[in-house]
């Protein structure tokens, strides 16, 4: 009887399964031919191993940039934390700053108004001042004036009177109806004469416009009461206002700085 043709399948995979391994074992042949049939399906023990520390050889690589990178991090952040603690103690100072210019402009406001206070202060107290002053040169300058010209005329006169030969006489005359000042006064006038010429003359510190206005008035008030015309009408005066030159150009009245500057005399 034919044994294949009496077994089936089943107890075939049964037979295989159960003394398959004892067989390996026993008969070398049998466990090479198990093992070239099958090796397709699965790797061999050296190709096993080298895929194996492949794997690890890459695990090993992959762990150390990891560590590598995450080394780099940690020295990021901690240089991160130090560039901002850093920054933090550069605010604190500045802000430090910042409060202490904030107090030296507060203290210079505070400067600032009490000095533009004493500085207007001071203008007062100076306009006050030169207030005073301006009152008293006036008076120092009235009374100067008044001296000067009685030491111009006296000097004049002697100038005159020495080196030129001229008689200096002074005219005084009330005016009684103010012809001369708009109201009653006494007129002054100076009066040369030299070979029967007749010149009137003012000496005066200054002349104003006015003061010309009164001079001419003066004159033609001499001529009136004397009944003589004068040959010349002079000012001298080393003080002269251009108004005034121009009265005395309108009414023939030569104008003089100094008795020396005189001609014809």
């Amino acid at each position: 009887m034919n044994i294949h043709t009496e077994l089936t399948q089943e107890q075939i995979k049964e037979i295989i399964c159960s003394q398959l391994p004892g067989l390996m074992e026993q008969d070398p042949r049998i466990k090479e031919f198990v093992l070239r049939v099958t090796r397709t399906r699965y790797a061999d023990r050296d190709e096993t191993s080298d895929r194996f520390d492949r794997i690890l050889q890459q695990l090993r690589e992959d762990r150390e940039k990891q560590t590598r990178e995450w080394d780099a991090a940690i020295k990021r952040w901690e240089e991160n934390d130090r560039k901002w603690d850093e920054a933090v103690k550069r605010w604190e100072e500045n802000d430090r700053k910042w409060d202490e210019a904030v107090k030296r402009w507060e203290e210079n406001d505070k400067k600032w108004a009490e000095n533009n206070r004493r500085w207007h202060e001071n203008q007062e107290d100076i306009r006050r001042l030169w207030s005073r002053v301006d009152v008293g040169l006036g008076a120092i300058g009235a009374r100067w004036g008044m001296r000067a010209e009685g030491s111009f005329r006296e000097a004049l006169k002697g100038i005159l009177e020495k080196s030129f030969g001229v008689r200096v006489e002074r005219y005084l005359e009330k005016d009684a109806e103010g012809k001369v000042f708009g109201r009653p006064d006494q007129v002054e006038i100076d009066v040369l004469i030299r070979d029967g010429v007749l010149i009137l003359c003012e000496i005066k510190s200054s002349m104003s416009k006015s003061d010309m206005y009164a001079f001419v008035r003066k004159v033609r008030f001499y001529q009136e009461k004397k009944g003589k015309k004068a040959q010349r009408m002079l000012v001298i005066s080393p003080m002269v206002d251009d108004k005034a030159k121009a009265v005395a150009d309108l009414e023939g009245v030569e104008v003089y700085g100094y008795p020396e500057d005189v001609q014809g005399l």
